[in-house]
């Protein structure tokens, strides 16, 4: 009896290329399939048309996609080109963004970092939203973790007992997580106030200002910024860049600047950026950015005070800061009621050039926050 041989069809490999403008909705439809809530389509493309970086390059990739045999995208990387400085000198960094695979061609995320990594005349590549399951791949590729900082651990405040507990005990799988909010919120807000780290904040809140929009004076803050500050990476700071970075967010209300200064101008100022976790129902703030003339935190004192009353006030459940330098860091901790681990380190960087790479080993050159990369576009 003659057996019939069974044949096998070989898949044909994914093809990666340059993604375009064109490819936003099977993109977008990709990133909401494995939950990375993609921007509208106005929004996305603001990330390169309107990037001040962007307009003054001849020719920059807007990232790359893994197709399939029948032209479906199963893959995705962006990448963003941003402006940075150190000792005087401009430099062209680069950071991806919504790196997301179909999970049938899961090895294929190899192909297009590597797409992002082998770019030429990029001094800089910023990687500052990695997730667990990343890490390792960013090593592959000679990416470092950022000297400066703890970017596995946050540091927070509860400004919502209530909100914050019931979400908390949600997603801990609690039955009954609604009745239970109000003994241990209760727990929760008299532990503060016992031990001092309530809602009432330190004296002079009043030398910090909201600020509906970036005017000329971040400009001037920005020169003055650069020159007093030639040996550390400085991500750009224009007024021009700064509303790039948040247009949206402002216009959303999503975002919140708050200054320190008088007549001669800004002495200080932070950004703030909602950033919920609507799967369970957490509402959320976290501290972007903070920059002082003086090189001080202690500006950072009235400032977190403001908005500590401002997220009481809209019923915010938290206010969360992730990172920072050494300083930076040490007055936030004093300040905050809490801290967590992170499920990995967020900041990954890799530098062009030996001179460069042997400078940003060293964590007094860095100012790291969570305006660098891509982690609050």
């Amino acid at each position: 009896m003659a057996v019939k041989k069974e044949t096998h069809v070989k898949a044909v490999p994914p093809r990666i290329r340059e993604a375009t403008f064109d490819d936003y909705p099977q993109i977008a439809a990709l990133e909401a399939q494995y939950g990375l809530h993609p921007k509208l389509y106005e929004e996305w493309e603001h990330l390169w048309l309107e990037n001040p970086v962007f307009r003054n390059l001849r020719a920059w990739p807007i990232g790359w996609v893994c197709e399939s045999e029948d032209d479906g995208i199963v893959g995705y990387i962006g990448n963003i080109p941003l402006g940075y400085e150190f000792d005087g000198q401009p430099l062209l960094a680069a950071t991806s963004r919504s790196l997301v695979v179909d999970s049938r061609y899961r090895p294929y995320a190899f192909s297009l970092l590597a797409c992002f990594f082998n770019q030429k005349n990029v001094d800089l590549f910023l990687n500052t939203s990695v997730n667990e399951k990343v890490v390792k791949l960013q090593e592959l590729f000679g990416a470092q973790r950022v000297p400066s900082g703890r970017w596995d651990r946050s540091a927070f405040w509860i400004t919502n007992y209530r909100g914050f507990t019931a979400s908390v005990l949600e997603k801990s799988g609690f039955l009954g997580s609604e009745a239970l909010s109000y003994p241990v919120s209760a727990g929760l807000f008299f532990r503060d106030e016992l031990t001092g780290r309530g809602l009432r904040g330190p004296a002079g809140k009043r030398e910090a200002r909201f600020c509906s929009e970036f005017d000329e004076r971040f400009d001037m803050f920005w020169e003055r910024l650069r020159r007093s500050s030639p040996d550390r990476l400085l991500a750009v700071r224009s007024r021009a860049t700064l509303q790039w970075h948040f247009q949206y967010a402002l216009t959303r209300k999503d975002a919140w600047v708050l200054t320190v200064g008088g007549q001669d101008g800004i002495s200080a100022y932070a950004v703030f950026c909602r950033q919920d976790n609507p799967a369970f129902r957490l509402s959320r703030i976290r501290l972007i950015d903070f920059q002082s003339l003086d090189g001080s935190a202690e500006r950072l004192k009235p400032i977190l005070t403001l908005a500590l009353e401002r997220c009481q006030q809209e019923g915010i459940h938290m206010l969360e800061a992730v990172g920072f330098s050494a300083e930076k860091q040490l007055a936030i901790e004093k300040l905050a009621s809490y801290q967590r681990e992170l499920s990995s380190w967020r900041y990954f960087y890799k530098a062009d050039g030996p001179y460069l790479a042997s400078i940003l080993t060293r964590p007094q050159a860095w100012d790291a926050t969570c305006y660098d990369g891509d982690c609050s576009l």
